[in-house]
């Protein structure tokens, strides 16, 4: 048996009276095109199919409809397929349908216990001899089978993380995202830069303040909401709060975990100000993966990322970049809002 993977998928769903979606059935995978273009920020190029020995030094990803940011990912040579690109995750993982279609076997020992959002599972895994996705390449690894139901049109999820060499850019307004390898050369002006803390596996952590709280914060784009630990929430309200509504938390294992939304005070970086922010507080097992627990920590998910204009994590140099400007169509549609909403 192997190592714990810390593999941070989650769902939450509100119990509002509200039951459960029936589960979505896996999709059968299939390999997508590449968009030549790699310039972050341009408008978006025409998709055209191009050789798979012809990827770019940056390989181009987009936003799904879901919300979620996907990655064309070579598996063996063949390709590229749909990932799921989570920097909250420093391993990959593939779904059942595509290691059947390119006939990974497991063998007698690949069992793996995977660490979830929600709690543990014992799965299986299959041997990879490379994964290619731009320039960054891992080879001779084992990759958990994984499927959970925010997995739904994707392939796998691409544990960003654990490309400890790479860099992450997203263009938000523009439907862009460059993953390449980390280099000298910093973000562009705009971004604010935050200094991180490398956590064990590879994660950067950066420190904010949720209403004069100091906090350890994990921008994480596996992550379908922004979660809090139960330190925060018993540091932000001394009471039960009267606004809190319960809530249940699904993640890439079968455990689910009780929680409750509120809304947090103003989520401050110094130079980026998110307020009217929704958090699920929980006591949640990725905490305790992480370590943290003892003191304030917060998991910003894409409910938050979706609003700014962009952000980039560069895990070789544990820096975050955020863009200040959000757009007014972002703080229309959502709760979140920042100060420069107006």
């Amino acid at each position: 048996m192997r190592a714990a993977l810390p593999i941070a998928l989650v769902q939450c769903m509100l119990l509002a009276g509200i039951a459960p979606a029936d589960e979505p059935s896996p999709a059968a995978p299939h390999a997508i095109p590449v968009m030549p273009d790699t310039t972050l920020g341009s408008r978006l190029p025409s998709r055209e199919t191009i050789d798979p020995a012809d990827l770019l030094f940056a390989a181009p990803t987009r936003i799904d409809r879901i919300g979620r940011i996907i990655a064309p990912v070579m598996i063996d040579g063949r390709g590229p397929y749909r990932f799921i690109v989570d920097t909250g995750a420093n391993y990959s993982t593939i779904s059942p349908q595509l290691a059947a279609a390119l006939g990974l076997k497991q063998t007698a020992d690949s069992s793996i216990l995977v660490n979830g959002v929600t709690g543990t599972a014992q799965v299986p895994s299959v041997p990879i001899s490379r994964l290619q996705v731009g320039d960054l390449v891992v080879e001779n690894t084992q990759l958990p089978v994984v499927w959970a139901p925010l997995m739904a049109g994707a392939d796998g999820i691409l544990g960003a993380a654990g490309l400890t060499e790479g860099r992450l850019l997203v263009d938000f307004a523009h439907n862009r995202v460059v993953l390449s390898r980390s280099h000298e050369a910093r973000a562009p002006g705009y971004f604010a830069r935050l200094p991180g803390m490398r956590l064990s596996g590879g994660l950067v952590s950066v420190e904010a303040h949720v209403g004069g709280v100091r906090v350890d914060a994990i921008i994480d784009t596996g992550s379908e909401r922004t979660l809090g630990n139960i330190a925060l929430q018993k540091a932000l309200f001394s009471h039960h709060s009267d606004s809190a509504k319960p809530t249940k938390v699904y993640g890439a294992t079968a455990h689910i975990v009780s929680g409750e939304l509120d809304v947090a005070p103003t989520i401050d970086f110094g130079s980026v100000k998110m307020a009217k922010v929704t958090l699920v507080f929980g006591d949640l097992h990725i905490f305790q993966v992480w370590g943290l627990t003892e003191r304030p920590a917060l998991i910003i998910g894409m409910d938050v990322l979706g609003t700014v204009a962009g952000l980039g994590i560069d895990f070789h140099h544990a820096e975050v970049y955020l863009d200040a400007a959000y757009s007014a169509s972002a703080c229309r549609q959502t709760s979140v809002s920042a100060f420069a909403c107006g």
